[in-house]
């Protein structure tokens, strides 16, 4: 039997006319890197803040951790934990007292509080830098300290708000193959919003995409590839022809046709056969490299799924 972390059930949140949330139907398997994905005010953050307690729903109810959202915020925030817009770090004390102060809070025992403080600051490479002021560091460095401070409780499930925005991309594939590592290695669900698609594409066992409150689509990377994009062959050679061009695009199963130098991607309909299609490309003379066969990416499904709201 499936363990949800997040169930919600015609979820809604209104501002006035603003309807940030609408009839959001929702579940989330524990365990799992869940990404939540959207275009700004699509009503990710308002979501998050739903299901925190922070905010009252207009309509409809969620579950958090088997707790109602309602009236069992104090509870959902004490198992959960969350990186919102802010770090939450004091910049003039160092990552250890940081978190040492965090502990506090938690009210972990000493012994545990540190061995705590340990485990995850070696997990990310910090703990060598522990003495060092937080606000000397860089903003990867910050990013990785408030995951941490996240996770020192030991939650079931965490929360983050963009959590690579405005890293380097070796600081955001760092930081994501960490957040990888303990998820794995916590047990925990990690409910997750990003506009980086290719990171949500690698990290994420679940996707749901919402705009404008709706829910339009949810599933693994894959099943949204295979159901909503359509599979691509990446041809690489030399000679493709403007007569070989004109062939391929009046075949009934290649969609569209796009050349580069020394490239030729075929858009194509669903169940069309490539072999027959790199025959008429050798035998129009071309010299073919390479033959790759891929579905759509995530991000090309995204889009599609925003032009086709739209």
């Amino acid at each position: 039997m499936t363990h949800y972390a997040i169930r919600t059930n015609d979820l809604s949140r209104h501002f006035g006319a603003v309807h940030a949330v609408e009839r959001l139907t929702l579940e989330v398997p524990g365990g799992i890197v869940f990404g939540f994905l959207g275009p700004n005010g699509a009503g990710k953050t308002t979501t998050i803040r739903l299901l925190l307690g922070l905010l009252e729903p207009t309509a409809g109810r969620a579950e958090v951790l088997g707790f109602d959202t309602r009236t069992q915020a104090d509870e959902i925030r004490h198992y959960a934990g969350a990186l919102l817009e802010h770090a939450g770090l004091y910049e003039r004390l160092s990552a250890e007292h940081n978190l040492e102060f965090y502990g506090r809070i938690s009210h972990l025992p000493n012994a545990d509080r540190q061995a705590r403080i340990e485990e995850l600051l070696t997990h990310l490479d910090l703990w060598e830098r522990r003495k060092e002021t937080v606000g000397t560091w860089s903003r990867g460095m910050k990013q990785k300290l408030a995951i941490a401070r996240t996770l020192l409780h030991r939650p079931q499930l965490i929360f983050l708000d963009e959590p690579t925005a405005g890293l380097d991309p070796i600081a955001a594939a760092a930081l994501r193959d960490d957040l990888a590592g303990l998820a794995a290695r916590e047990g925990v669900t990690v409910f997750l919003t990003t506009h980086n698609l290719a990171e949500a594409e690698k990290l994420c066992q679940q996707v749901g995409v919402i705009r404008q409150g709706h829910l339009i689509a949810v599933g693994s990377p894959e099943a949204l590839r295979a159901q909503r994009g359509t599979p691509r062959v990446e041809i690489r050679g030399r000679g493709f022809s403007q007569p070989l061009l004109d062939a391929l695009c009046a075949r009934p199963e290649v969609l569209g046709v796009d050349q580069r130098p020394d490239h030729l991607a075929l858009q194509l309909r669903e169940g069309a056969e490539t072999a027959a299609l790199v025959s008429l490309i050798v035998g129009a003379g071309a010299q073919v490299e390479e033959v790759r066969r891929e579905n759509a990416s995530l991000e090309e499904v995204f889009l599609a799924l925003m032009e086709q709201e739209r």
